[in-house]
């Protein structure tokens, strides 16, 4: 037998079927140590196929083409890579909405829908949804909670700020293609250049502590725009300046509600609180984590 055939290594087969596709992908990620690996190798797999979840099963017995293998391998590569699913498929919903991502936005996370979940109830405690409001949402990024208020508050009208302009085109490009005509967007820092009143104010602000960054799971860390997550030395920089400019800024019975970190109800509900604003307890999001503050003008 001739040293090179000796020597020579199996060749690993490509899998022949979406099926096969389906359930390597899903080894892969699982074997990196990814969260939900079938629920990513799905999604994954039908957004290279261009099918929907019914068609990608309908299909699971046929032969993909050479083409469709080689942009299946691209995508796993970038999932291997950590990089979000979200910003492989430049889209993610939220609050039923599905919202373009760019790499200026936060991707939106389920937790949250505690805040837009928190404002409406704090509005439904002070009268009907159909009544005209006027809402503004701080460091708006995609314009998720901004849209998510407003496809449920069909007579409100709001603004969206934030200091990325790259930002603002990727929130104003959702808000038109879904339809809102009622939101405006405006480059400034925070409400810098915002008057009132409003009858409600939103954020999810950055509050992770600066430190604590390089901890976070790489999908966040790498992925996500730094500005939308330093939150300073303690996390808590832009509440403070919240608690400095919005009290000013909210109407009778004006609502401020926000997303914060774990741990940090105490602190935030003190801020706010000194600021002059009534503050309930926390909201917590589905995990029992609490998550939402709102307080509001006396």
């Amino acid at each position: 037998m001739p040293p090179s055939a000796a020597a020579a290594p199996a060749r690993e087969t490509a899998p022949r079927t979406v099926a096969e596709a389906r359930r390597a992908l899903a080894t892969q990620l699982r074997g990196a140590g990814i969260e939900a690996p079938e629920l990513d190798a799905r999604i994954l797999i039908g957004h290279a196929l261009g099918v929907d979840r019914a068609a990608l099963a309908a299909a699971a017995a046929r032969r993909l083409t050479s083409a469709e293998q080689t942009t299946i391998a691209a995508l796993a590569r970038r999932r291997l890579g950590r990089e979000p699913v979200a910003r492989i498929l430049g889209v993610k919903e939220f609050w039923s909405l599905p919202l373009r991502l760019t790499a200026a936005t936060l991707v939106p996370r389920p937790e949250t829908e505690t805040v837009v979940e928190a404002a409406l109830a704090a509005v439904d405690a002070r009268g009907p949804r159909t009544r005209p409001l006027r809402l503004a949402d701080l460091g708006t990024g995609s314009g998720a909670l901004l849209l998510a208020l407003l496809s449920e508050l069909k007579n409100a009208s709001g603004v969206g700020t934030d200091i990325a302009f790259d930002a603002l085109v990727a929130a104003r490009d959702n808000a038109r293609r879904l339809g809102f005509r009622c939101a405006a967007f405006v480059a400034c820092d925070l409400a810098a250049a915002l008057k009132g009143p409003f009858d409600l104010i939103v954020a999810n602000p950055p509050y992770i502590a600066s430190a604590d960054i390089e901890r976070l799971a790489p999908e966040v860390r790498d992925h996500d725009p730094r500005a939308a997550l330093d939150g300073g030395p303690d996390g808590l920089d832009v509440y403070r300046l919240m608690a400095a400019t919005v009290p000013a800024l909210l109407g009778p019975q004006g609502v401020l509600a926000v997303e914060i970190g774990a741990g940090q109800a105490a602190a935030v509900g003190g801020l706010f609180a000194a600021a002059g604003l009534a503050t309930a307890p926390p909201r917590p999001d589905l995990n029992g984590i609490p998550r939402a503050i709102v307080a509001t003008a006396s």
